[in-house]
């Protein structure tokens, strides 16, 4: 069973990330550690202990409350106790500082999951670097433990990428049934 799930997963893989994601399906991840804040409380983020926990889902965006981003959040937040079932850490990342992310994981993250302050590193590093400015584009990827990218998917717009993200983790969580 476990074998015929993995040409489904680089089907999926396929057919839903765009040709336009920043890093592609089998890439390493960029590690990175970064201050983030979760209900308002500031602290620090490392994308290497996360993945020891389980997959990460990782999104940027280009700005605490903008329409789109606050959108975004309130899916995400509405999502994460089922991403938490599935194992998943669901981390947003913006270029904005961490006073800022300490308001905007309370008001529109609803306390749910952790915003961290992407560096200049990080953008550059995830290629999501918005033409105009220094923030971010509005990227999503979902990263397995062993640090490899299962799904990216980019478009500005926030509609899609909390289901489309719920979908790679729940085919990753498919081909990697807890063993006995």
């Amino acid at each position: 069973m476990k074998l015929s799930l993995v040409p489904a997963l680089a089907a999926l893989a396929l057919c839903t990330a765009p040709a336009f994601a920043a890093l592609s399906v089998g890439a390493a991840a960029p590690t990175f550690s970064t201050q983030a804040s979760l209900a308002g409380k500031e602290m620090p983020f490392d994308l290497a202990k996360a993945l020891k926990k389980g997959p990460v889902v990782l999104y940027f965006y280009p700005a605490a409350f903008t329409t789109g981003c606050t959108i975004e959040a309130h899916d995400f937040a509405e999502a994460t106790d089922g991403f938490k079932k599935l194992g998943a850490t669901v981390i947003g990342v913006s270029a904005d500082p961490i006073e800022v992310l300490d308001k905007f994981s309370v008001s529109e993250c609803r306390n749910k999951f952790a915003v961290a302050s992407a560096t200049p590193q990080m953008i550059a590093d995830y290629d999501v670097k918005l033409a105009t400015s220094a923030r971010s584009n509005r990227t999503s990827y979902v990263i397995a433990p062993d640090g490899k990218i299962i799904f990216a998917y980019s478009a500005m717009d926030p509609a899609g990428h909390v289901q489309k993200t719920m979908d790679a983790v729940k085919a990753w969580k498919a081909a990697h049934p807890k063993k006995s």
